[in-house]
């Protein structure tokens, strides 16, 4: 379930104009990798970036209705707080600075859909920023847990990073969720290539070192430091390392023609997947 939110042509929102392209990314790599049952076998659901929340909750609730193993979701975009500095929402198309709460999706919603999930597993990838006030909740230093507390839940495990969004820093390039630099231009890169000398199924914390190296030029480059999620180990949700398909098939003593027929069956898409 992939949800890149753009929140319009609001400049207070531009942290959020590439994020429709970042869940077409994730979109592309996840489902083809996902061990045990492949493109074949994934229902993906990418929600349009200029949907309005009621559009965003009613295609995740209805993706957690259905049985499965897993459900794994991604927001991307930027997070604005309630007046009173509680809660979050992903701002949604058509925002302005006076409404973006009450017309974003709200981050309790997301969860408290996943928690009830009629799936076994979640996972919530996030590639999310945030304005200056909004990140000071986020990054605790407002002395108030309130928010912060809300990227934490025991049944609903987080893998990503969010980052604060500046405003007028001239010679800055901020990082924009699905941008280059950003998580999930990250994660699309380390599932594509895989990880050297890796076996050859993952759980997420075992991708996550890759996916941490590559998003560190972005921040050395643009000065900006973010948060990074880091998910923890143990669960059953395992992803295809194609750097061990590429290692077992370089080691046969085959013609470079078959290893290339080989490598284009198990990377290209099920036409057949949504």
């Amino acid at each position: 379930m992939l949800i890149g939110a753009n929140g319009g042509p609001e400049k207070t929102f531009a942290g959020s104009a590439l994020a429709g392209q970042g869940a077409a990314e994730l979109a592309r790599a996840l489902p083809g990798v996902c061990f045990d049952s492949g493109s074949r076998n994934c229902r993906v659901t990418v929600v349009p970036p200029e949907a309005d929340a009621n559009t965003m909750l009613t295609a995740l609730r209805t993706a957690a209705r259905q049985r499965g193993r897993w459900l794994i979701v991604a927001l991307l975009g930027q997070l604005v707080a309630d007046p009173r500095g509680r809660r979050l929402a992903l701002v949604a198309a058509g925002s302005t600075t006076e409404n973006a709460y009450r017309r974003g999706l709200a981050w309790d919603w997301v969860v408290s859909t996943m928690v009830h999930a009629a799936q076994e597993e979640t996972l919530l990838l996030v590639d999310l920023v945030a304005r200056p006030d909004t990140w000071a909740l986020l990054d605790g230093r407002t002395g108030d847990q309130g928010v912060a507390e809300l990227l934490s839940h025991s049944r609903v495990p987080l893998w990503g990073r969010i980052g604060p969004h500046p405003v007028g820093r001239r010679g800055r390039s901020a990082i924009l969720p699905g941008g280059e630099g950003s998580f999930s231009w990250a994660l699309g890169r380390v599932l594509d290539r895989g990880v050297p000398t890796a076996p050859a199924a993952l759980a997420p914390a075992d991708f996550q070192p890759a996916v941490a190296a590559e998003l560190s030029w972005g921040e050395l480059a643009s000065g900006i430091e973010g948060r990074l999620l880091v998910p923890p180990s143990g669960g059953r949700l395992l992803l295809r390392n194609r750097a061990a398909v590429r290692g077992a098939l370089a080691g046969l003593s085959v013609s470079e023609e078959l290893l290339a027929v080989l490598w284009r069956e198990s990377t290209t898409p099920d036409p057949g997947s949504d």
